[in-house]
């Protein structure tokens, strides 16, 4: 199961706002953008939506732009994925109510909860190690 590209976007612009938190300057949407090449009118709709939701505050201004509203160790994966992902889930269509849909639902249900544990025991601090951890140079042996 991957993220959609919103979730994906979002959180990596998170990612890079965790990363200049501890400056305590504000990063701006194109800046962003050139970093991490997302488009910009669709990364300030993303950005917004964090905004409204108070998981980044915003400045304004010619220095102005978003940074976290709280620390990165604060922030759940599953948190973000609520905000961005609001009001996203398809529509099933027809009967639904054999034992094979009944095993199905089951299994997906199952797996949400595992996969609902995992995004609500994630942080943007952690995710932000991950990174930094790889972007080390790898080191090379020579034989």
């Amino acid at each position: 199961m991957t993220f959609s590209a919103k979730t994906e976007y979002g959180l990596v612009a998170l990612i890079e706002l965790a990363a200049v938190e501890a400056q305590g300057t504000p990063l701006q949407v194109g800046e962003i953008c050139r970093r991490q090449q997302i488009p910009d009118r669709y990364l300030e709709q993303l950005l917004t939506s964090l905004r409204k939701a108070g998981i980044l505050s915003s400045v304004r201004g010619p220095r102005g732009g978003f940074r976290l509203a709280r620390a990165p160790g604060e922030i759940t994966v599953a948190e973000v994925i609520t905000c961005l992902e609001r009001g996203s889930q398809p529509e099933r269509q027809g009967d639904r109510s054999s034992a094979a849909f009944g095993a199905v639902t089951s299994l997906a249900r199952q797996l949400e909860q595992e996969r609902s544990r995992l995004l609500n025991a994630t942080t943007l601090q952690q995710l932000l190690e991950e990174r930094d951890a790889r972007e080390q140079p790898q080191q090379m042996f020579y034989i």
